[in-house]
């Protein structure tokens, strides 16, 4: 009985041991594996190049990709996903101030400067009195297009500082333009109804818009709009983390950046 009772309890050990085993495995996979939110243009096309150099380090990264600005940094403050990548500072401030996310910047990786388009015209001097202009209708990417159109000398707003201002902001408008304010994901479809579009440039290179060729008027390269990695708060430390911010911030990625945007994107670091 004593030898039988011996050889059960080993058997019971040697099964919770290899339990444990198993249960150790499955976290060092779940730990190496990242999960990011983005933006389609360009930052799921940045993310994919990188894909490879991450594997090579030990790292499994799957991305959730939706245009839909609303999603990314909920789905990253409830933990759905481990990091996101789409949006620019000042609207990762503005969605801190408003739904008091635990999230913060983690890497300013490039700009994409926002442009002035249009199907109808090809100089803003074309502009006719009463003209419809559609622009971004989301949290300070609407004041970043009023404000493009300020130093354009279109309108004059009240105070280019203020990153919250929308067109009730106007301080002038002589030429009485009429503006549509749109989800920024649609405007490139409002080219065929309005004669200007104010459009961000991962949506206007998603419509096959070269900024660099098409745009009639561009943000000025030392814009203050960088697009960040953002992560949550206490999970600065995560190697994996730390390895995906060191791979966006390399020559890998700037020369990727330059390649196949030609100046339409930026890199900044």
């Amino acid at each position: 009985m004593k030898k039988i009772f011996k050889t059960t309890a080993l058997s019971i050990l040697f099964i919770f041991t290899l339990l444990g085993m198993v249960g150790c495995s499955k976290t060092t996979e779940t730990n190496n594996k990242i999960k990011v939110a983005v933006t389609s243009v360009p930052h799921a096309e940045i993310l994919e190049h990188i894909k490879p150099e991450l594997e090579k380090q030990g790292i499994q990264l799957e991305l959730t990709v939706t245009d839909d600005y609303n999603v990314h940094n909920r789905a990253l403050a409830e933990k759905e996903v481990d990091a996101n990548f789409f949006q620019h500072l000042p609207y990762l401030e503005e969605q801190i101030r408003e739904f008091n996310y635990n999230i913060q910047e983690f890497g300013k990786i490039h700009i994409e400067p926002l442009g002035i388009y249009s199907k109808k015209i090809t100089s803003l001097d074309e502009l006719p009195d009463g003209a419809t202009i559609s622009i971004p209708n989301d949290p300070t990417n609407e004041a970043r297009a009023l404000a493009l159109l300020h130093r354009n000398g279109l309108i004059e707003m009240n105070d280019l500082n203020n990153l919250s201002a929308t067109i009730i902001d106007i301080k002038s408008n002589p030429k009485n333009f009429k503006f549509q304010e749109i989800d920024a994901a649609m405007l490139s479809r409002t080219l065929d109804d309005v004669e200007a579009a104010v459009i961000n440039t991962n949506f206007a290179l998603a419509a096959e818009l070269n900024p660099a060729n098409d745009a009639l008027a561009i943000e000025d390269a030392d814009s203050p709009y960088a697009n960040v990695l953002t992560i949550r708060k206490g999970d600065e430390n995560r190697k994996e983390l730390q390895l995906l911010k060191e791979v966006l911030m390399s020559d890998l990625v700037k020369d990727f950046i330059n390649e196949k945007y030609k100046g339409a994107i930026i890199p900044v670091f």
